[in-house]
């Protein structure tokens, strides 16, 4: 390699000092400047959606991100859903401050329905929803009272209600 020119290797879009720092890189067996390759481990034994259960904890990858939350695969061919409030202990106002598509992620399941293959996912460490997946739910609204009618007040209210008869 050493007895190589670089200038016989040269064209429009690659120079004499490319080619040269090329050919030294190449005399450096085993060496490999790509950045390591790191890939998720799926939990063993889950693979199918019926194989989740509420409180597991899983390692995936975030495959979308999207206004509202992040899609992360866990390994069961149906993403999960880890919604923007359960990114992150803290608030964030945009999902893509706290993930990236392609991120290897730890996440915790909440819900698992199976009939409309949803999985609801939460990356947060609170001790609150790691003790109760229920916990994460939004509580209910108290029912609505009726609302009591409205007694009309004013001159022009009494002057149709005399003239009413009421």
């Amino acid at each position: 390699m050493r007895q190589l020119n670089p200038a016989n290797y040269t064209d429009g879009h690659f120079g004499v000092p490319t080619v040269t720092d090329i050919l030294q890189e190449l005399e450096k067996p085993g060496r490999d400047p790509r950045p390591e390759f790191k890939s998720v481990e799926f939990k063993a034994g889950v693979e199918k959606i019926t194989d989740l259960e509420p409180g597991m904890t899983l390692s995936g990858v975030v495959t979308n991100v999207a206004n509202f939350g992040a899609f992360v695969d866990i390994g069961v061919h149906q993403d999960g859903l880890v919604h923007i409030s359960h990114l992150s202990d803290t608030f964030i106002k945009d999902p893509r401050d706290a993930v990236k598509t392609g991120n290897m992620v730890k996440v915790k399941v909440l819900e698992v329905d199976v009939a409309r293959k949803r999985i609801s996912l939460t990356m947060k460490t609170a001790t609150d929803t790691a003790a109760d997946p229920g916990s994460a739910r939004v509580p209910q609204r108290p029912a609505k009272q009726p609302k009591q009618p409205v007694q009309p007040q004013g001159s022009m209210a009494n002057a149709f209600a005399k003239a009413l008869g009421k």
